[in-house]
This record gives C-alpha cells, structure tokens and sequence, in this order.
C-alpha cells in the first residue's frame, strides 16, 4: 500500500509510520495548521518582550523608581505581565518574569525591582 505526502501528494518513501514525503513539507503542512494559533503567541511573546526590555533599561541597579509617563513613552503595555505577587501586607507586584514594578504615588509612578533568582 502507497501512502501519500498530505502537503504535495508524493509518494512516500520510508517508515511505515512516516506521514510526509520531506522536512519541509512537513514544516509547511505544520506551519499552515497552526497559523492562527502561532500568530497570537508571537504576539503576546513580542509584548512581553518588549515589556521586558523596557524595564530591565529602566531598572538596571535591581531596584528603582520611574514615573509612568517614561514607560509608557518608551512603549510599555500594562496590560501585558507574567505573573502577580501579593505580599503579606497586601501590595501586588507585577511581574514580567523576573523584573517587576509597583505602582506609587497613585499610580504616577513605579517601583521597579528585580526578583532574585533561584540557582
């Protein structure tokens, strides 16, 4: 029994289990599946990213303060973070992986600090 490759319909050549005649066909079939799906994690990974980047710029000491005018000027989202820590009194941290900011002062301004990493 002849088996066909789904993406250009060659005949293929191989395993038993093998569903496409190449690499590349089986990326292209993969990579049209999951087009959609790709899409809005690269996008939200971009966010975050920039996110980031923003505030390892602004944060380079692992602990400042900025005012929210300056990160919003250099085009971060808050909208967009990985996690949220609350501590034993009360005040929730945002967190883009490891660096983190508090709103101060109403929300004007920001608290930035880097949390320490478990080696």
């Amino acid at each position: 029994m002849e088996k066909s490759c789904p993406e250009c319909g060659n005949k293929i050549i191989g395993r038993a289990d093998k569903k496409f005649c190449s690499d590349s066909c089986r990326n292209s079939h993969n990579n049209q599946f999951n087009k959609d799906s790709k899409n809005l994690v690269r996008n939200i990974n971009n966010r975050l990213r920039k996110n980031y980047r923003i505030l390892e710029t602004f944060n380079p000491d692992e602990k400042t303060k900025t005012s929210k005018t300056k990160l919003v000027t250099a085009g971060f989202d808050f909208n967009y973070f990985t996690s949220i820590y609350t501590t034993k009194a009360g005040t929730v941290y945002y967190f883009v992986y490891d660096q983190g900011y508090l709103p101060i002062d109403g929300g004007e301004y920001y608290a930035l600090v880097k949390r320490k990493t478990e080696k």
